[in-house]
Order: C-alpha cells, then sequence, then structure tokens
C-alpha cells in the first residue's frame, strides 16, 4: 500500500500526469463524486443533504455528488458558492439537474452538509458568506463530510488560514496530504478515507510512519545469533537522585532486542542502579575519559536521560561522539547546548539522532518551527542543519534526515503524555540501532512501536509499562513477516 504524503504541488502535478496520459478531468471528477458518494453511503444512512459547491474543481466533484445521492433517491439540494469557472467544474454543474440557491449559513437540524466549496490549494482566508458558514458551522462538524479537506484549511501548512470548517469524515484523493497528516489539520478532518482514483505512482520523500515504510528492515536474530552479534548499547545514567530515565531507555533498548546493555553511571550513583538492575549491565565512570573507555565498543548510545544540565553532559557526549557509537541525543544532553548548538552540531555524524519535543527544539533551532510552513519543513531544516537525523515529537511526531527523507507518525496516543515516555523511544531507537538497522529507518520503527504499545495500553500508562508492552507489538510485526514470507513462498513454489 502506498504511503507517501504528497504536497497540493505534487498532486496538481499527478492529476496533470493522468491527463496527459489520457484520462480526462471529467472522469476524475466523476471517480472522485463516486468515491465521497461510497463514503457516505457506508456510514450514514439516507437523510437530506446539502451540498456546498465552490467555482473550482472541489466545487466540480460537490455537483457529481450530489446528482450521484439524488440517482440514489436521497433528497439532495446544492448550495453555490458562486458560478462555476473551471471547465470540468462547468460540465458537472450543467447535469445536475436539482435544486440549486445560494449558501445559507444557519445549520438546519437532521441535515447531512458536504462541503466542496474550496480544496487544498486554497491560499486565502475565506470572506464573504463562505467566512459566514464557517462561523455559523463551528461545532456542527458531527454532520459535515469534507470533500478533499475542510474548507479553510491550507493543505501544506495544515493550518487554518483564517476561519475554517472542521468535519467528521473527510474523503481525499490518491493519497494524503500535509493537512491530513498534520496537526491541527488532521484533527479538523475527522476520519479520513483516501480514494484511489486513477493517478498511478508518485514519487516522495515525505512518508506516512507505518511498517511498510521500514518493518523488511527490522533486525530479526537468525539462528546463528549470539548475544554480541544484536548489538551493543549503552546509556549514559545521571547522578544518585537521577538514576531512573537512563534505566527506563536501557530496559527499552533490551526490550527491542539489543543483544548486550550497559548503563554507564557516574561512581556515586552505581549502588542505586544496582539495586534496580538485572539482565542489564552496569559500570561506573568518574571521568569523561573514563567514559569513553568503557563505551568503546559499544554500537550505538543514548545520552541525556536525566544526565543534568551542563558541562559535565557536554563531555559525556563529545566522549561517546569519539568512540563512533551512533548516538541518541535527548533531554538533558540538547537542553546543555541551548546557548551553542553548533557546537553539539560538530560533534554530530549522520547516523546519529536527536529526539526534542518542541521546547527543546527551539532551544536548538531558534524560530526555525514559527518561521516554517508546517512541522515537516522545520524539521528538515533542523536534519539538514544539525547533519543528523531529526525525530520532533508531538501527536504529529515527524522524523527526518539530512538527504530530505521525512516521515510523519499517524498513531500518536495521548497516553504517552506520562514522564519518562521519551527515555523509553529514545532507548527503541538507539537499540534498533545497535543491531544495525539505518538510523532513519530505527528512528521511524521506534517512533512507531512506542505509540503502538501506548494505545496497547491505554488509559493508566505510565513510562515503565513501555518496554514490556513493545513484545506485544513486535510479536505481532514478526507473525506478519511470516506470514508475509510463506505467501511468497507458496506463490513460487
Amino acid at each position: 500500500m502506498a504511503r507517501e504524503i504528497l504536497t497540493v504541488a505534487e498532486t496538481t502535478a499527478a492529476d496533470q500526469a493522468a491527463i496527459a496520459a489520457g484520462a480526462s478531468g471529467g472522469v476524475l471528477m466523476d471517480r472522485a463524486g463516486a468515491a465521497v458518494v461510497a463514503a457516505i453511503r457506508a456510514r450514514f444512512a439516507p437523510r437530506p443533504v446539502v451540498v456546498w459547491c465552490g467555482p473550482g474543481n472541489n466545487g466540480g466533484d460537490g455537483y457529481v455528488i450530489a446528482r450521484k445521492l439524488r440517482r440514489l433517491r436521497w433528497p439532495v439540494r446544492v448550495e453555490a458558492a458562486g458560478p462555476p469557472l473551471s471547465p470540468d467544474a462547468r460540465a458537472a454543474a450543467q447535469r445536475w439537474r436539482g435544486e440549486t440557491g445560494p449558501l445559507r449559513p444557519e445549520p438546519l437540524p437532521g441535515v447531512l452538509y458536504v462541503d466542496a466549496l474550496f480544496g487544498a490549494g486554497l491560499s486565502r482566508p475565506l470572506d464573504g458568506e463562505a467566512r459566514r458558514l464557517a462561523r455559523a458551522f463551528e461545532g456542527e462538524a458531527a454532520r459535515i463530510v469534507a470533500v478533499d479537506l475542510p474548507s479553510g484549511l491550507s493543505g501544506d501548512a495544515a493550518a487554518p488560514l483564517g476561519d475554517a470548517l472542521s468535519a467528521a469524515l473527510t474523503i481525499t484523493f490518491h493519497r494524503r496530504k500535509p493537512v491530513h497528516a498534520l496537526e491541527p489539520g488532521r484533527t479538523r478532518c475527522g476520519e479520513l478515507v483516501v480514494a484511489d482514483i486513477g493517478l498511478g505512482e508518485t514519487p516522495s520523500h515525505l512518508f506516512e510512519n507505518d511498517p511498510s515504510l521500514w518493518s523488511h528492515h527490522i533486525p530479526w536474530p537468525g539462528v546463528d545469533a549470539h548475544k554480541h552479534a544484536r548489538g551493543r548499547l549503552v546509556v549514559v545514567s545521571g547522578g544518585p537522585w537521577n538514576t531512573g530515565a537512563a534505566r527506563l531507555a536501557a530496559r527499552g533498548g533490551l526490550r527491542i532486542g539489543a543483544g548486550l546493555v550497559t548503563v554507564l553511571s557516574p561512581v556515586d550513583a552505581l549502588p542505586v542502579n544496582a539495586a534496580h538492575l538485572e539482565a542489564v549491565m552496569l559500570a561506573g565512570f568518574d571521568t569523561a575519559q573514563a567514559l569513553e573507555t568503557l563505551a568503546d565498543q559499544a554500537d550505538a548510545a543514548v545520552v541525556g536521560p536525566a544526565a543534568g544540565v551542563g558541562e559535565g553532559t557536554v563531555e559525556a557526549l563529545f566522549a561517546l561522539a569519539r568512540t563512533g557509537a551512533a548516538l541518541v541525543v535527548d533531554a538533558d544532553a540538547l537542553t546543555s547546548f541551548r546557548d551553542d548548538p553548533e557546537r553539539l552540531f560538530s560533534a554530530l555524524d549522520r547516523d546519529d539522532v536527536l529526539t526534542p519535543h518542541p521546547g527543546e527544539f527551539e532551544r536548538l533551532f531558534p524560530g526555525l518551527l514559527s518561521a516554517s510552513l508546517n512541522r515537516v519543513a522545520a524539521t528538515r531544516q533542523a536534519a539538514r542543519q544539525a547533519g543528523t537525523i531529526v525525530l520532533l515529537k508531538g501527536p504529529d511526531t515527524v522524523i527526518a534526515a539530512p538527504d530530505g527523507r521525512a516521515a510523519v507518525s499517524l498513531n500518536g496516543s495521548p497516553w504517552l503524555a506520562t514522564a519518562g515516555s521519551g527515555d523509553v523511544l529514545a532507548g527503541f531507537i538507539a537499540g534498533l540501532i545497535a543491531q544495525g538497522m539505518e538510523s532513519f529507518d530505527a528512528a521511524c520503527a521506534g517512533a512507531w512501536v512506542h505509540a503502538e504499545a501506548a494505545a496497547l495500553h491505554g488509559p493508566g500508562l505510565i513510562a515503565e509499562d513501555l518496554p514490556d508492552l513493545c513484545v506485544k507489538v513486535l510479536q505481532r510485526l514478526f507473525q506478519e513477516r511470516n506470514s508475509l514470507s510463506g505467501a511468497v513462498h507458496r506463490r513460487s513454489v
């Protein structure tokens, strides 16, 4: 299943390519209208429908929807924001034989509304009757179905341009756009249906973060596996009163498959860590040089969780960087460089991963989020600037690489809003990297597994639950991998 997310311009190019290849605009519009009608019929019993039609091709889709619903004996009225302007929209409007009138910004009881006013290419705020309609229907999303996206949203910026509608159901075509993946647009779209209207393959460097993107790279152990072959991971602990975060990260790395996991602890914190660790090993250091020596054979390292903000953590990061281990840099290790981000970037390699939440992102990349079109653009620029993988946490976590690849997680869970969950995420990512998974894929996989684990638990989740819940997610991925392998084998026999 295709998982690309396309910009408005890329979607337009896909439309134009299909038309150039012989598909008429009218045929594509008819397919789009049929897809919306199918989605409506699957979710709603027949009832009065008002279709809001704009002047462009989105409005043309609306006329097709009205015609097809009326043919199915649904009571339908069209309310038009103005006369259709594009040739395909005019042709669709001419085929509509039912009642037509102006927009009426007053919700009527029992009516289902279809929003076909403006598509993803809208570049200015709603005005006039459309603006009054958006204000009148605030809070009425439960009975609005949007065509492509709710009117008033920007398809690329994924945010309202001013007053905007919200919908319970949105049907888009061919592929998601940023508005369907990023907040606040995603929430305003409600349930999303992506309908195939025959546009063909479309290359993109932005993807949904889904197992189809990275599952074939998961480092499952072979029959000859041993613990040393499954990767060595180290996690730097904080002082004696700040040890739990490192243990959470270490347990996450161990559960996701790293063969040898060691907490590297300041000497005065050794007794505290020793009292809580079992399969995770423990070693003490008292200088940056000692830390570098202990981590010399590591494949991956986590630095930052409750490590303390200051020069000691800065020195620890540089010591780990000198070992050549892939670094997952989180929490205090990010904030320790807030006054000199370039110093951090100078220590990083392309296989390292930064995992900031928005506040930490702002400390390292001041003003970038507010100045960027959306979170994807900001994270991509940050990855280029830092020269490494950047994972920007949130309900729509974005992962970006310096080469422009980016992915958006769509399975974010509100149950992850609990202390320590980010430490476990750092451990998941580092554990996958330690096993040989490429860092971009590992960051994507770690974020997806993290959210799936949270969803399995739901209410009452605490960070300590996540490593063990990860097991069920991995088992599911392993079973799916074996099922796919079996199906391929059967076809080849």
